[in-house]
């Protein structure tokens, strides 16, 4: 597991975060207009130069605190439904890119599967069981314990982990080559101790 050079996950590479592997040449960042996506796994940056004393860590609370206002502001000005469509859309984003970019064992899907858990909770994103795999009609149900977007919150009778529901989108779409429909079913903030979601290949 690790960068696109195969250096350790833990341990950010200066060839990997400062430009110079990109597929967009110079770097673009976020002022330019665009109608498509200009995501570029060098944008994270390099962590060893740019945070020498504080790591690439930092409190889940401020994570949330980021993640929950910007999508409070986003219902407030696009609504429940626009926001929920831009929130997975960047998750399905997400996971595209942390498939090419930090998981080497694509060769089968249970290697796929192990190589997914091992990253998620070295990178205490979560702790990922796989309940039901049919590998024929491509469906399958996930759980996600201790998860990184609500483990914890308060119990309000949603499930809320739509940025979840386009990850595990990107990352089987990029596994398989096929479309998939994933849907939360359970969740920490529907008051469940663990996310269950449930996907479907299209």
């Amino acid at each position: 597991m690790g960068f696109p050079c195969g250096r350790s996950i833990r341990r950010s590479c200066r060839c990997c975060f400062d430009g110079r592997i990109s597929t967009l040449g110079d770097p673009i960042m976020f002022k330019e207009e665009r109608t498509e996506s200009r995501f570029d796994w060098s944008m994270l940056g390099n962590l060893d130069e740019g945070r020498p004393n504080l790591g690439d860590s930092m409190n889940v609370a401020v994570y949330r605190l980021m993640q929950f206002t910007l999508r409070d502001v986003m219902i407030q000005k696009l609504g429940v439904s626009e926001a929920d469509h831009l929130f997975y859309d960047a998750g399905k984003r997400a996971g595209e890119e942390f498939y090419k970019n930090v998981l080497t064992q694509k060769h089968d899907f249970q290697a796929f599967v192990a190589d997914l858990q091992d990253s998620l909770k070295q990178l205490n994103i979560g702790i990922l069981r796989v309940e039901k795999a049919d590998l024929d009609q491509l469906r399958f149900t996930l759980t996600v314990a201790e998860d990184l977007d609500c483990s914890g919150i308060p119990v309000c009778g949603e499930q809320v982990c739509t940025y979840d529901e386009g990850f595990i989108h990107g990352l089987l779409t990029s596994h398989t080559g096929r479309e998939f429909q994933v849907r939360e079913v359970d969740c920490w903030a529907s008051g469940d101790r663990v996310c269950r979601f449930e996907a479907q290949a299209l």
